[in-house]
């Protein structure tokens, strides 16, 4: 038996976040001060939070959070094509960004905030609507007080890597709400 997921999985695992995800738009300050990274996904996974409007955008969506990881999803789409025919670099750079930026905000406590400083992606496949959904992954590399890093891989379902990428993130004290 593989351990490589199915599309089928995939499906079900969106389906199965969709059902819990509340509306979208701004997370509200107020309603996110005192919680932690961790706590501001939880929140967002039970549907206690609003789902930031990018993902609804930009068709992908967050799948998995847990300390130091995220996993995003998302479907490459005709309205993400750049003029050669193909899904845009912005488009990869967007779900890396996410993943890779989310994986750092796990680890923050509850009054930090970050800021990507810098984002080196990597596109080793061309991606088009031909390919169903795809997953960014992003785990955290370290995590000091004032500096994070990150790394990750955007995936298809049959394990292709399309593009793979790093980021150091700024680490820093959130505003009072």
């Amino acid at each position: 038996m593989s351990s490589q997921p199915t599309l089928a999985e995939w499906q079900a695992q969106e389906a199965a976040v969709r059902q819990r995800l509340g509306a979208t738009g701004p997370v509200p300050r107020h309603k996110a001060a005192g919680m932690s990274g961790m706590q501001v996904f939880e929140a967002i996974f039970s549907g206690d939070l609003p789902s930031p409007p990018i993902g609804e955008t930009l068709d992908f969506i967050p799948i998995h959070m847990a300390p130091g990881v995220a996993v995003f999803q998302g479907k490459p789409m005709l309205r993400h094509y750049n003029p050669l025919g193909t899904v845009h670099g912005g488009w990869f750079c967007t779900l890396l960004d996410s993943a890779l930026g989310c994986a750092v905000h796990t680890t923050l406590p509850a009054g930090k905030g970050y800021t990507t400083l810098e984002i080196k992606v990597n596109m080793v496949r061309p991606l088009t609507d031909a390919v169903p959904l795809v997953r960014a992954e992003g785990k955290v590399i370290h995590a000091g007080r004032q500096v994070a890093t990150a790394e990750g891989q955007i995936v298809g379902p049959d394990g292709k890597i399309y593009a793979h990428a790093t980021t150091t993130c700024l680490i820093f004290d959130q505003p009072s709400a």
